[in-house]
């Protein structure tokens, strides 16, 4: 097991997973959970994770991203979709047009560093057709699907990817 800075130092984008390993029913509870302890506007969590295991289901998704074979053959995608009526139902307009799609993008980055920690790989795959993902999961129109998390055993090991210099990034005040 890694501390917290070695598990974001780890994390690198997998686009190959291995066939043949499934991810353990343990590990992936844990990784659900850990989803569900990021934080989130006013504890509402206006999200909801679809956790893909079926085959049919996982090819209709890839068929859904812009490029074919975006999923590289993991055996599970998680889909972060923005429930945002749950949100505008607390917090209004601004629930609706951001704090749904924050709760939904926190959780999918808590999720990609449980994946990291497990010993699995992932990656974030955000190019694809909305209404086609719509289909595959069957989601009502009150949820917006914000991002496919690719998640098993890596295939590849794939190099860190540039960083900017933090002093590009950071400004202090």
């Amino acid at each position: 097991m890694w501390d917290f800075f070695e598990t974001v130092r780890h994390r690198h984008s997998v686009h190959r997973y291995q066939s043949d390993m499934p991810v353990e029913a343990e590990k992936l509870s844990a990784i659900l959970e850990m989803s569900c302890a990021a934080p989130t506007a006013g504890g509402v969590q206006a999200y909801r994770i679809h956790c893909v295991e079926s085959a049919a289901t996982r090819e209709a998704l890839d068929a859904a991203c812009d490029q074919s074979g975006s999923l590289g053959g993991a055996p599970v995608v998680l889909c972060f979709s923005a429930d945002r009526q749950r949100a505008a139902q607390q917090f209004g307009e601004r629930g609706d047009t951001l704090f749904a799609i924050q709760d939904a993008t926190i959780a999918a980055a808590y999720a990609q560093l449980a994946v990291t920690a497990s010993g699995l790989g992932s990656n974030w795959v955000g190019s694809f057709d909305e209404q086609a993902v719509r289909d595959a999961l069957q989601l009502p129109d009150d949820l917006q699907p914000i991002a496919l998390i690719t998640l098993g055993y890596p295939a590849e090991n794939p190099p860190a990817s540039p960083r900017r210099p933090i002093q590009d990034v950071v400004v202090r005040l």
